[in-house]
């Protein structure tokens, strides 16, 4: 039965080479000489959201903004949601504060210029913010973003947070507020886990992850889920990897739209910032 309950979908515009902490990965220098899959990937991705009359936001790594600014354009004007996922895809944790200060004011110049509108939400690659990066909020506000979704609220390769809240809530900066939406996960067994988006979209039946979203929504919370491109594409050039990281990154691709086809199908679905404007008040804060 469809769900009365209403969701947030993103989409972190990214390519297949855009995998992190692999040795095998391709240097930023050579990423303009390598095939480009994404933008035939994102256009199937907006030709469905507009067949399933889905809005959603889309972060858009600066990079690829500035090599295709048409898919900004393209998205913006079918009714998305753009946002900042940064510029080269680089782990917070490997930038101090000043070089990831520039890298999200570039980005979101590079959003704003081709748009024309201001660019109010951000995504970390690998969902990096960790404890040691909490200054992360206060660079945002600065930088004058109104919402981060980068908080993982448990263990995670890349980062994760745990103990954090899975609630929206507000953070205080000295630059003014900053809206957090943690990315969904599920507490079972003593342990969270995510369902919702990348590899544990693609791993679980969507049985489990039709079930576990109707046990978030029963907590009030609205589920966040996330896909990249690549995540639809089975014919993608393999990257070489360990079999562990190959499980994650190429696991199951060729069930993703099936997938996509039922959630869309089933739930309400909109952008972050659709949301926030109908949904949140902001009661809870940090």
């Amino acid at each position: 039965m469809p769900s009365s309950k209403e969701n947030i979908f993103s989409v972190d515009v990214e390519d297949w080479f855009h995998i992190l902490e692999l040795d095998s990965a391709p240097s930023f220098s050579s990423w303009h000489t390598l095939e480009n899959r994404v933008k035939k990937n994102f256009y199937t991705l907006l030709d469905f959201f507009d067949k399933k009359e889905a809005k959603v936001t889309c972060f858009f790594l600066g990079w690829i903004a500035e090599q295709s600014p048409e898919m900004v354009v393209e998205a913006k004007e079918r009714g998305h949601e753009i946002a900042s996922h940064g510029y080269a895809h680089q782990l917070i944790y490997t930038q101090n504060r000043q070089e990831f200060s520039e890298d999200i004011i570039k980005t979101k110049c590079i959003l704003e210029n081709i748009t024309g509108e201001a660019v109010n939400g951000y995504r970390a690659p690998g969902f990096s913010l960790t404890k040691s990066t909490l200054w992360v909020f206060e660079e945002l506000a600065k930088a004058g973003y109104k919402y981060d979704s980068s908080i993982f609220p448990g263990t995670r390769g890349h980062g994760g947070i745990c103990n954090e809240s899975f609630i929206p809530h507000k953070i205080n900066t000295q630059y003014g507020k900053i809206t957090e939406l943690p990315i969904t996960l599920v507490r079972i067994i003593g342990k969270n886990i995510c369902f919702f988006g990348g590899g544990y979209f693609r791993v679980f039946p969507y049985s489990v992850i039709r079930y576990m979203a109707k046990r978030v929504n029963i907590e009030n919370r609205p589920v966040i889920y996330y896909i990249h491109p690549r995540d639809i594409d089975p014919g993608q050039p393999r990257l070489p990897m360990n079999w562990i990281r190959r499980f994650k990154s190429y696991i199951n691709l060729k069930s993703t739209m099936p997938k996509l086809e039922k959630l869309l199908d089933e739930q309400k679905v909109t952008s972050i910032q659709n949301w926030l404007d109908k949904n949140f008040d902001g009661q809870q804060e940090r």
